[in-house]
């Protein structure tokens, strides 16, 4: 998952990106409101940590001008205003989730993955599919219940392809969601990552989908198991 962290305090945003990156997302950041917004504007994020006290151009005409301009990614604000009338601005022009000043990162890295499940329709931090287990609160990986080491980039690929299980994702959206800004983006090593994924889980669950994409689902001999169920109705043919 990407994600842009825009806050002017540079050891703020600093830490709040270090402990992002340390979760597994590739992370962006901004110090200004003018940047943010055209960063929000002309990238593609999975969600937004956006301070609403920026110089140039505030947090609040930020999140309204992006709202405005359709962009729907999720968007946790942080503020140090104590009233509660900034806080409903904040919801009323689009904000998803608000932080208040001073914090504790892990609340915010909670609020993150909360924003994300619900952008993506899942209830749990857990992600499954078949014997293969993605928690995102420890960025571990487990199949069978034995824990695979994955490099970061595989543990993101992985990570988007499961929070987005059952639909093709192409190799440019993978490229946009995968890689900060600043990294030499490569469509062709994204095939790379997906063969070194197969590897290591042992199941294949990553199903190329040929002039599309990949695809997360469970494996075909797996969901004919669950078809054949005593007393199921044999399937139909043609």
């Amino acid at each position: 998952m990407r994600l842009l962290v825009v806050e002017d305090d540079r050891d703020l945003n600093r830490q709040i990106a270090t402990a992002l990156t340390q979760a597994g997302y590739a992370v962006d950041r901004a110090y200004d409101g003018e940047e943010g917004w055209f960063l929000g504007d002309t990238e593609s994020y999975d969600a937004i940590v956006l301070d609403l006290g920026l110089p140039k151009k505030d947090g609040i005409s930020v999140l309204k001008d992006w709202r405005d301009a359709g962009r729907a990614m999720p968007v946790l604000i942080l503020t140090a205003r104590d009233r509660w009338s900034d806080k409903v601005q904040g919801f009323d022009v689009g904000a998803d989730d608000y932080v208040a000043k001073p914090f504790h990162i892990e609340e915010v890295l909670a609020r993150i993955r909360a924003l994300l499940r619900r952008a993506t329709g899942h209830a749990s931090n857990e992600l499954t599919c078949g014997p293969v287990r993605l928690d995102t609160r420890s960025s571990r990986v487990l199949v069978d219940g034995n824990q695979i080491k994955l490099t970061s980039h595989e543990y993101r690929l992985l990570a988007y392809l499961m929070h987005h299980a059952g639909r093709v994702v192409s190799r440019s959206e993978l490229v946009e969601h995968l890689y900060d800004q600043d990294f030499d983006r490569d469509s062709n090593t994204i095939e790379v990552f997906v063969g070194r994924l197969r590897k290591k889980l042992g199941i294949d669950i990553i199903q190329t989908v040929r002039g599309l994409g990949y695809v997360v689902a469970e494996p075909e001999a797996e969901q004919a198991g669950k078809g054949d169920k005593p007393g199921a109705p044999a399937p139909k043919t043609s």
